[in-house]
């Protein structure tokens, strides 16, 4: 079966297969927080971006490959619940911006800042800095395939991610995701978000001048 994006807690994963990048999305308790595995098919090595929940099943998708990474899009609570234990068993290192790592439970191993390169096998992912719904969110971007961005919390299907009405925050974030993902990416870009559904720069774009204007 093609690759949806649709996943549940406690249902079954959703993969996507790349020329040599496999993506596996998992839906994770307590709070419903989507994990993205990224796995080289050459190497095994892997890449966790946000240990979110579920330790146990992060660890069972991981299977036999080697984890080489856990990128925290933000420090934000929800998406750091099974982070201490999956580093327990594999003893990954931890990749945030700076600006969030004090909220991590762990030292952050590798700080991560606009442009930077994250490596998994031989694929590369860029680092975007996305300012507003923590002072340090972080996308990753892989360029193959049409494009694919995991935005963590900073971009979803209908909008950016919660400023709590602050108007300053907002204005930030609006105008980082503007920039750095639409005006940089094509519209077939998959949008791969921290909750719920998937979807694409080309669905969203229409709808930019509308958050703008709605001012969330």
């Amino acid at each position: 079966m093609s690759y949806t994006g649709e996943v549940a807690v406690g249902g079954p994963v959703d993969v996507r297969e790349l020329p040599g990048l496999t993506i596996t999305k998992i839906a994770t308790n307590p709070f419903n927080n989507n994990c993205y595995l990224l796995r080289d098919t050459g190497s095994g090595e892997t890449l966790l971006i946000d240990a979110a929940g579920d330790p146990e099943r992060l660890l069972e998708a991981l299977g036999d490959g080697t984890l080489v990474g856990v990128v925290e899009t933000h420090g934000h609570w929800d998406h750091q619940q099974a982070l201490i234990d999956v580093v327990k068993a594999t003893g990954a290192p931890v990749l945030a911006t700076q600006a969030d790592a004090a909220d991590l439970p762990l030292p952050v191993d590798r700080v991560l800042s606009d442009g930077d390169t994250v490596r998994v096998g031989s694929h590369e992912l860029t680092a975007i800095t996305l300012v507003g719904h923590t002072p340090g969110s972080v996308a990753l971007h892989y360029p193959s395939e049409g494009g694919h961005l995991f935005t963590g919390d900073a971009l979803f299907p209908g909008g950016v991610g919660n400023t709590e009405q602050d108007a300053a925050r907002f204005s930030s974030l609006i105008d980082d995701v503007d920039t750095k993902l639409f005006g940089a990416f094509p519209d077939s870009t998959w949008v791969y978000p921290g909750h719920g559904s998937d979807t694409t720069l080309g669905a969203e774009r229409p709808s930019l001048s509308e958050w703008r204007k709605r001012g969330w």
